[in-house]
């Protein structure tokens, strides 16, 4: 992972992380059937990563400029509420859970992989991008990932945030047997 100057010291104030889905939840890709059905790859250790992340005081929410009936399943087998579809210009979502959450921007992290998610990312406090970003997405961002979307980025974020904030071992407690 690589760091900028203070990105911990931003983690430590993180209440809430957006994601966005298609590059970052997913690999990127577009899958489609013969007759037009939408395939989507999540991947698991991203999923627990949220949970693991919920569990602990830091609220998830996912602001996509598509919409699929695929993500709405993932999003509600994850426990994710705060869910924003059609979101051509995300700013208008951000500023929704800011009001709805009663939180600041430097309160909000974004997980994010290319130029459409740069409206949002420019405003939050700890701006996130994965390893297979868009170049003006990593050189606007504290963090790059070492993994690409889809493939352990989004973990690698919650995880980053959870040691930052000092929770990550008492997280980790139940999966050790202690």
């Amino acid at each position: 992972m690589k760091l900028l100057n203070k990105s911990y010291l931003r983690a430590k104030q993180i209440q809430l992380i957006i994601f966005d889905v298609d590059g970052v939840l997913t690999d990127g890709g577009l899958y489609f059937s013969d007759d037009g059905q939408e395939f989507k790859r999540f991947n698991s250790l991203d999923g627990l990563g949220i949970k693991i992340l919920k569990d602990n005081g830091v609220e998830p929410a996912v602001i996509t400029a598509r919409n699929s009936t695929t993500v709405e399943h993932r999003m509600k087998n994850l426990g994710i509420t705060h869910f924003y579809q059609g979101q051509e210009d995300k700013v208008i979502a951000f500023n929704d859970l800011l009001d709805k959450l009663n939180l600041k921007a430097d309160q909000v992290a974004y997980v994010g992989d290319d130029v459409i998610d740069l409206p949002v990312m420019t405003k939050v406090g700890l701006p996130i991008a994965v390893a297979n970003a868009h170049e003006l997405v990593k050189e606007k961002s504290c963090i790059v990932t070492e993994k690409s979307g889809g493939h352990g980025a989004v973990r690698e974020a919650c995880d980053f945030i959870l040691k930052a904030q000092d929770k990550f071992d008492k997280a980790m407690r139940p999966y050790l047997g202690h």
